[in-house]
């Protein structure tokens, strides 16, 4: 298969290397020095107790290449817009987008540039994390999930499968993908984003009456919002599981967090901002996330 993986943090890291071990391969970031260091020494993964080289093709400009069968973003939502602008001639009339992006609503964009039944969503449940320019650490290996917007007539999904699982992966496709995103956001938009505002260890949110509050309001909504939507969840066991990531994660940082402490904006708007996207478009009510998607944003804008 014909890839190309848009953003080379840590995940698109660990995903295009490994697909390029059975599959033509090109990774795309603006950072000239990544780019170089991925062409000159390879792609350094560690893993395993080891250090791995992959081979892919890096480029900062894509200019010259030709349709890919799949392009897979990486970015942070925030840039997915330009990222796909600037990278539009690897989208042809057979091009299946894929995102694996943390938040939901992603779908939306990608509809832009392919027709609904070009259009693959899904989460990952791989991590890792950057050490360097072109060299990155899998910390653990978990499924890769998919599924499509509309009925997969076309039999690309059990392509993809074979393309990915032939390479390490791990990948399931499923009917409903919707159900899974959202099950994955849900601990985003609570635990995650309170972190964000109080700036504080996850910890914290399981330890803390009112941070605990907030939190669940936060699941109660959102769960009335994903119901709304056709999608039914089991609010209590939610709240359970976040409870149990907060008191087993007690020095855990959230992207959010890290994002407003390092003056970075966050990508809020496909996290807390999905459930207020949502909750406007099927007429409920969800104040408590339009508040966390102002404190936010107005928390990036400060200068100190």
């Amino acid at each position: 298969m014909k890839i190309a993986v848009i953003g080379s943090g840590a995940m698109g890291s660990i995903y295009g290397g490994h697909l390029s071990l059975n599959n033509e391969v090109c990774i795309i970031d603006t950072n000239p020095a990544i780019v170089g260091q991925i062409n000159k020494n390879g792609l350094l993964i560690d893993e395993d107790g080891a250090t791995n080289v992959y081979r892919p093709k890096a480029l900062t400009d894509s200019s010259a290449e030709t349709e890919m069968d799949l392009v897979i973003l990486f970015v942070k939502a925030i840039f997915s817009k330009s990222a796909l602008e600037s990278n539009k001639g690897l989208i042809g009339p057979n091009t299946r987008l894929l995102t694996l992006q943390n938040g939901a609503g992603h779908e939306a964009l990608l509809k832009e540039y392919v027709p609904a039944e070009h259009v693959v969503i899904g989460t990952t449940e791989d991590n890792g994390a950057v050490l360097a320019p072109g060299h990155v650490r899998r910390g653990g290996i978990g499924r890769t999930n998919v599924g499509m917007l509309v009925p997969d007539t076309e039999g690309f999904l059990p392509k993809l499968k074979e393309a990915f699982d032939s390479c390490g992966f791990q990948v399931t496709i499923h009917d409903n993908i919707q159900q899974l995103i959202w099950a994955k956001l849900f601990t985003n938009v609570s635990l995650s984003a309170v972190t964000g505002i109080l700036q504080v260890d996850m910890g914290y949110i399981a330890s803390d009456e009112y941070a605990w509050k907030m939190t669940c309001r936060l699941i109660h909504e959102a769960v009335a919002v994903a119901a709304a939507t056709g999608l039914s969840f089991d609010e209590d066991e939610i709240i359970g599981k976040v409870r149990k990531t907060s008191i087993d994660n007690p020095n855990g940082c959230t992207s959010i967090r890290a994002d407003i402490r390092d003056g970075r904006r966050t990508e809020v708007d496909t996290i807390s901002g999905a459930v207020v996207q949502a909750a406007r478009l099927y007429g409920v009510e969800a104040p408590c996330h339009e508040f966390v998607v102002n404190m936010v944003h107005a928390m990036e804008d400060k200068k100190c």
